[in-house]
């Protein structure tokens, strides 16, 4: 069982940082561009965005700073195991919240029936449309979504290991996660 401990984590914690990192990105350009144009789709799409940047500051941060204590082999509150699990609880809570209500939000599906040049489908404009729809903003909002489901999914199977090693394992709480 050392095997696993001692290389499945860290290539988790690397996955999560790095898909986070992605997210970061992702949002802060879709903010950045609804800001300068000041036009959103709707209140709630512009709320849920800030949501998911903030999950992937979060997560980045915190996932980062796992992968050091992982790397330096930390012996203090914050590299445990009890906060490992804490931390991942409440990750994975955030992230699913964000991509389920994301899911409800947006509208399109696959994107295939937006029309590249307006805002119409099937030349009928829809009532509520502020802003013109393009396949590229509708596949933007679709990799959001998918990259937090990812996060969702990333974050929960790490917990489950996690919770399994400790399960399995004869240690006690009193020593290092990583060590």
């Amino acid at each position: 069982m050392a095997y696993i401990k001692a290389h499945y984590h860290p290539f988790l914690f690397i996955l999560i940082t790095m898909c986070a990192m992605a997210e970061l990105g992702l949002t802060a350009y879709l903010i950045s561009v609804g800001n300068e144009s000041r036009n959103w789709p709707s209140a709630r799409y512009h709320s849920l965005l800030i949501l998911f940047e903030f999950n992937a500051v979060w997560t980045t941060l915190f996932g980062a700073a796992y992968m050091l204590w992982i790397v330096d082999g930390a012996v203090h509150l914050l590299a445990s195991i009890a906060s490992s699990i804490v931390w991942l609880a409440i990750t994975s809570a955030l992230w699913g919240a964000a991509a389920g209500m994301m899911h409800n939000t947006r509208s399109g599906g696959d994107c295939n029936w937006i029309a590249n040049s307006s805002a119409s489908v099937n030349g009928v404009l829809p009532c509520d449309a502020p802003q013109e729809l393009s396949v590229s903003s509708c596949r933007e909002t679709l990799t959001v979504e998918a990259v937090g489901w990812v996060l969702f999914g990333l974050c929960v199977l790490t917990l489950f290991a996690t919770c399994m090693w400790v399960r399995t394992s004869k240690r006690g709480y009193n020593s290092s996660f990583y060590v």
